[in-house]
C-alpha cells in the first residue's frame, strides 16, 4: 500500500479515519485502501479549489471530491467570511439554488443547514431552477450571497458549487481567495455546524419566476416584429435540465407562438439519459432537438446546458440542413443585432459598453468600434464580466457581453451568463433577420462581409487525474520558457503572458503591463494575423487551445471556400504545434 500512495494522501485519509465523519465514508476508504490504491490518491491527494466555476469534482468520498463534507467546509469558510465582511448588518441573507444533478437537493439542503446554523437566513428555491435567476434573485431579495449547486455540462459524475457576492456575480479576488482560506482553517469538521436552524430557512419560486421573466421580457427591442413573425417555428431542449418550463414560459410571454419542445429531454434527470454530455456545444447533444426541427419544419433549434446558463443554437444553411453554430458566431449574431437596433431605436450616445473575455472572437471588438461602443477585453471567466458590469454601473449602460464558451448577457439584471433570455433574443434576431428576407445563417454570412470572415476552432487536450494536472503544468512550463518562434511558418510577433502580465513585442522588444488579474494564459500572435490562446481550464482536467484566424470575404457566395480555406489554416496550425 505504502509503496503505490503517498505518506501525504495516507495522512489526509486518515485523518478522516480518526474524525467524526459518518461511518460509511470510513468504509469507503478503507475499501479504497484495500483494493484501490489509486482512487484513493485521487479523492485525497489535494482539496477541491474555486477555479473558474467555484467548487467542481466527482461526487464521493475525500477531500478532493463532492460530498457532505467538503460542501459543509466550504459553506462553514464562507458563512466565517460573510461575518467578517458584514458585521454591522442586522442579518446575513443567502440564496440557494440547484440544477438536475445527482445529490442537487442533499448539497443544497447541507449548505443551508450550514448558514442557518451560523445565524444566516437562507432563501431556497422550491425546485430546480436556472443558475441565473439564482444571480436574479440575490439581487432581488437583496442577499449578500447566494450558492448554486451544478456542474455545469460536465459527465453525470460530477456534482459542484458556486459562490456569489452581493452584486450577483461569482466571486472573485479577494473574495474567493477569502473564502478559501476560512474554509483551509477548519481543520476539524466539528468546526462545522451541521445543525440547521428551520426559522431561518424560506422557500421561494412563483413569484420569483415571475419577477425574472417580466425582466426578461424588458430585454425587447422589436416587439412589432415578434408580433409580425410571431409564428416562427422554434425547437427547444433543455437537455434534461433547469431551463426545461423557463425557456419555454419566457419565449412564449415574448410572444413566439410556435415553440416545440423535445419530449424525451424535457425527463428531468441527472443521469442525462439521451446524451454522452449534456453540453450544448456538441452537435450529438442537439441530435433530437435537430431531428425534432426537421419533422415540424422548424427555422432555428435552441439547446441549454443542465444549469441554463449557456445555449447552443442549430440554424438552416443554404441546403436546408441545421448546422450547429460556435459560441462566437451566436456572440457575433447578438452583438450584431443588439448594436444596430440600439442605434435603430436612437439609444446609443457614446456611454455604451461590452464585455467579452480574451478568447473570444476579436469581431466583437471590431463591431463595437464601429457602432462607437466601448469594449473591454477581461480573463475567461463570466465572473470578470460581471466585474466590469460593476465597475461601470452608474457611469455606463452595459449592452451585452459574451464569451466562447456559448455563454452571453443581455442587460444587467442578472450577473452572469443566461441562457434563458440569450435564447429569446436569438429569436428576436431571427425574427429581425427574417423581416430582412434572411434566415440566421445568411445573416450571418452578411455580418461577416461587413467585417471579414473570422473563423475560430477550439481543441482541448484531456490529461486526467494528479499526473494530467501535472503534465499540463508542464505544457504551460515549456510554452513560458521556450516559447515558439513561428507558428505555421508564419513569425509570432507578439506574446501576451497573462501570469506575467507583460505584453511583449518580438520585433521591437519593447514590453507592457496587462492590466488585468494574474491568469495561467499565454497567447501567440503571428504575422499573418492568427492567434492562439492557451489556458489551462479551471473546471475540468483539461489544457485548452483556442485559434483564431480571419480573412476578407468579398461575398457571400465565397463563404464556404474561404471558411475552409481558414480552417485548413487552423489544421496547419495544430499540427505545427504537434498537437495531433
Amino acid at each position: 500500500m505504502k509503496d503505490t500512495v503517498s505518506e501525504e494522501v495516507l495522512n489526509r485519509a486518515q485523518l478522516w479515519l480518526n474524525g467524526n465523519y459518518d461511518k460509511e465514508s470510513k468504509q469507503a476508504i478503507l475499501n479504497m485502501m484495500e483494493k484501490d490504491p489509486q482512487e484513493l490518491t485521487e479523492s485525497f491527494y489535494k482539496d477541491l479549489e474555486f477555479g473558474t466555476g467555484g467548487l467542481r469534482g466527482i461526487m464521493g468520498v475525500g477531500t478532493n471530491r463532492m460530498n457532505k463534507y467538503t460542501v459543509g467546509m466550504a459553506t462553514q469558510g464562507l458563512a466565517n467570511y460573510l461575518k467578517k465582511m458584514f458585521p454591522h448588518r442586522e442579518e446575513i441573507a443567502a440564496v440557494i439554488a440547484y440544477d438536475c444533478r445527482h445529490n442537487n437537493t442533499y448539497f443544497s439542503q447541507i449548505a443551508a443547514d450550514v448558514l442557518s446554523a451560523n445565524g444566516i437566513r437562507v432563501y431556497q428555491f422550491d425546485a430546480l431552477r436556472p443558475t441565473p435567476e439564482l444571480s436574479f434573485a440575490i439581487r432581488k431579495l437583496g442577499a449578500q450571497t447566494g450558492i448554486v449547486i451544478t456542474a455545469s455540462h460536465n459527465p453525470k459524475e460530477y456534482n459542484g458549487y458556486k459562490v456569489y457576492w452581493e452584486d450577483g456575480g461569482q466571486l472573485i479576488n479577494p473574495h474567493d481567495v477569502n473564502v478559501v482560506a476560512e474554509a483551509r482553517k477548519i481543520t476539524e469538521i466539528d468546526d462545522v455546524n451541521f445543525e440547521g436552524n428551520a426559522e431561518l430557512q424560506e422557500i421561494i419560486g412563483e413569484e420569483m419566476d415571475k419577477d425574472y421573466v417580466d425582466a426578461i421580457k424588458g430585454l425587447t427591442l422589436s416587439p412589432e416584429l415578434i408580433a409580425k413573425h410571431n409564428d416562427l417555428k422554434i425547437v427547444y431542449t433543455p437537455i434534461h435540465g433547469t431551463g426545461v418550463d423557463l425557456v419555454p414560459r419566457a419565449l412564449k410571454e415574448f410572444g413566439f407562438s410556435n415553440v416545440f419542445n423535445v419530449p424525451e429531454q424535457d425527463v428531468v434527470s441527472g443521469d442525462f439519459p439521451t446524451v454522452i454530455s449534456p453540453n450544448p456545444e456538441e452537435s450529438a447533444a442537439l441530435k433530437m432537438a435537430i431531428d425534432k426541427a426537421m419533422e415540424v419544419g422548424a427555422d432555428v433549434v435552441m439547446a441549454t446546458d443542465p444549469d441554463s446558463d449557456r445555449v447552443g443554437i442549430a440554424v438552416r444553411n443554404e441546403n436546408n440542413e441545421f448546422v450547429l453554430l460556435n459560441g462566437n458566431q451566436m456572440a457575433a449574431l447578438l452583438s450584431y443585432y443588439l448594436f444596430s437596433k440600439w442605434k435603430e431605436n436612437g439609444k446609443l450616445d457614446g456611454k455604451q459598453f461590452m464585455v467579452k473575455t480574451i478568447v473570444t472572437s476579436e469581431l466583437l471588438i471590431d463591431m463595437a468600434d464601429k457602432f462607437n461602443i466601448d469594449s473591454y477585453d477581461v480573463l475567461t471567466g463570466f465572473k470578470f464580466i460581471a466585474d466590469i458590469i460593476k465597475k461601470e454601473e452608474g457611469k455606463k449602460t452595459f449592452i451585452a457581453g459574451g464569451e466562447e464558451s456559448y455563454g452571453f448577457l443581455i442587460g444587467d439584471f442578472v450577473r452572469d451568463k443566461d441562457a434563458v433570455s440569450a435564447c429569446v433574443m436569438v429569436a428576436e434576431t431571427a425574427a429581425w433577420a427574417t423581416e430582412k428576407g434572411l434566415s440566421l445563417y445568411e445573416l450571418l454570412q452578411e455580418i461577416y462581409v461587413e467585417y471579414d470572415l473570422y473563423w475560430e476552432r477550439l481543441i482541448s487536450v484531456v490529461k486526467k487525474g494528479k499526473s494530467g494536472a501535472e503534465e499540463i503544468e508542464q505544457m504551460m512550463v515549456d510554452y513560458r520558457n521556450t516559447p515558439p518562434a513561428t507558428i505555421n511558418g508564419s513569425a509570432v510577433v507578439q506574446i501576451k503572458d497573462y501570469q506575467a502580465s507583460i505584453c511583449k513585442n518580438i520585433k521591437s522588444g519593447e514590453e507592457s503591463i496587462i492590466d488585468l488579474p494574474k491568469s495561467n494564459v499565454l497567447q501567440f500572435f503571428t504575422e499573418d494575423g492568427s492567434k492562439i490562446s492557451i489556458r489551462p481550464s479551471g473546471t475540468e482536467p483539461k489544457i485548452k487551445f483556442y485559434f483564431g484566424v480571419k480573412a476578407k470575404l468579398d461575398k457571400t457566395s465565397d463563404y464556404n471556400q474561404l471558411h475552409q480555406q481558414l480552417d485548413q489554416r487552423i489544421e496547419e496550425i495544430i499540427e505545427s504545434l504537434e498537437l495531433k
